[in-house]
Parts: C-alpha cells; sequence; structure tokens
C-alpha cells in the first residue's frame, strides 16, 4: 500500500426483502419475488453474484418478514459465497404492520450493530451488467453517500420515479419523488452506498417521524444535509414491481 494511503474501511451489504410484492399475486402468495427467476438464476442470486464483485465486502444482511423469513433462510444455507449472508427477520406479517424500508435498515443497523460502511441494495433491483464494484470505489473514494441513478431517457416515464439533478461533479443538487414538471431524466433506484459517519443520520430522519418506507425519501432529506453523490448504472435496470416487469427482464436475460 503506497505510504499515506489509508486501509480501506471494512464494507457490509444490507439487502431489503421485506416486501408482500402483491402487485405480484399469485406467484408470491407463498414464495417471495426475490427468489423469483429471471433468466434462469432467483433474483436474489444474481444480484449477490453481482455484489460479489465488490472486493471489500465482508458480510451481507438480508432484512425480510417473519412471513418469508424460513424461506431466505433456506436459501441462505445453500448459498455458498462469496459473501457471507445472514438473515434478519423485521418480525411483521403482512402490509399494514411493515416496518418499511428505511425502517428495516435501522433495525439491520441496530441488531446487527453495523458500525462499517454500508452498501444497500432492493432486494428486487436486476442488472444487466456488473460493475457494482465501481459503484462502491466511488462511495469509497468520496467517502460520502452515493445512490445509483438510472437514464429513463424521457421526461413522461421519470414522472413514476424521483428525478435527481446533479453538477459536472455528479454530487445531487435537486431530488423530487415523482414530479409533475421533471427537469432531469435521471432516475433514483434502490442502490446507495452509505459511509460509517452518516449512519447516525438514519435514527435522525426516523426519529424526526418521517416516511420510514420508500427508501429515496432518505436520499431526499439527506442530501440537504451532507453531500451526497450520484453514480448512472451501466446497461439496464429493472424494477421487479409487476408481471410485466418480471416477464421483460426474464425475456432479456434468459439465453
Amino acid at each position: 500500500m503506497p505510504p499515506g494511503t489509508r486501509e480501506p474501511e471494512p464494507l457490509n451489504g444490507v439487502i431489503l426483502a421485506a416486501g408482500y410484492a402483491t402487485r405480484l399475486y399469485p406467484l408470491t402468495l407463498n414464495q417471495p419475488k426475490h427468489l423469483l427467476e429471471v433468466g434462469g438464476r432467483p433474483i436474489l442470486e444474481r444480484l449477490l453474484g453481482q455484489l460479489a464483485e465488490v472486493e471489500q465486502l465482508g458480510h451481507v444482511f438480508v432484512v425480510t418478514n417473519a412471513k418469508f423469513a424460513h424461506r431466505f433462510r433456506e436459501f441462505a444455507a445453500s448459498w455458498s459465497g462469496p459473501p457471507g449472508v445472514s438473515v434478519i427477520d423485521d418480525g411483521t406479517t403482512s402490509d399494514d404492520d411493515k416496518l418499511g424500508a428505511i425502517g428495516d435498515l435501522a433495525l439491520v443497523i441496530r441488531q446487527a450493530g453495523v458500525d462499517d460502511d454500508l452498501l444497500v441494495a432492493a432486494g428486487d433491483s436486476v442488472f444487466s451488467e456488473g460493475g457494482l464494484d465501481d459503484f462502491a470505489r466511488v462511495g469509497l473514494e468520496k467517502n460520502a453517500p452515493v445512490t445509483a441513478v438510472f437514464d429513463v431517457g424521457d421526461l413522461e416515464a421519470i414522472k413514476r420515479y424521483s428525478a435527481i439533478t446533479t453538477d459536472p461533479e455528479g454530487r445531487i443538487t435537486a431530488f423530487e419523488e415523482k414530479p409533475e414538471e421533471p427537469e432531469s431524466t435521471l432516475a433514483g433506484i434502490a442502490l446507495y452506498f452509505y459511509p460509517r459517519s452518516v449512519l447516525p443520520l438514519i435514527d435522525r430522519y426516523l426519529a424526526e417521524g418521517n416516511n420510514p418506507d420508500q427508501p429515496g425519501r432518505l436520499v431526499e432529506w439527506m442530501y440537504e444535509r451532507t453531500p451526497f453523490y450520484a453514480w448512472q448504472v451501466p446497461g439496464r435496470w429493472y424494477d421487479i414491481g409487476s408481471p410485466e416487469t418480471l416477464e421483460q427482464a426474464d425475456r432479456d436475460l434468459s439465453g
């Protein structure tokens, strides 16, 4: 290691997988959508394989609900890694008592005693290409929070997402959830790097009574309080939230 270079900090991962995917019923009545197959592989297996590209990543915590915890534990027992995988049950049983994505993230930090940099991913995101090592590198180099973005290429399409505007250095200068008159086609997606220095802000966000769901809300709140950067994903990104997107991803990534 060159003189003056600091030793890389440990990096842990959190995969958010506590939703009930009611829009995918009946497929997800007794099966978490994160274990549905896309291109012949379970979504979670595909994501873990891409996270394994991140050299500094030591361990991944998959946070889920009481209904599906046993299914994820079965998966974790069959997973040979890397990275190592643990399952955390948030104790909820339905949409009515769910903690929300940000609430689940705070639960993992508290219950697992996490005090390292964190890479956080939605368990239902599918990326056509790797490159998550590059994403982690940006966060580690800047020692600042980073969100992944995907250019939907259309001002009408961005109205379904959160629109992000950045300066020439990639720092977020504007964030708007489901904008009515968007000025950017960069959509924020649920893939985040949070250095350990900002982890206390997550508890502060929740303590102030903010929305515990929709992880983009945390970005919207945090970028005005600390420098927050955006990183554009290579290739395609699929948000597996409906039968149509599931079928599209399966078609595109098969063969």
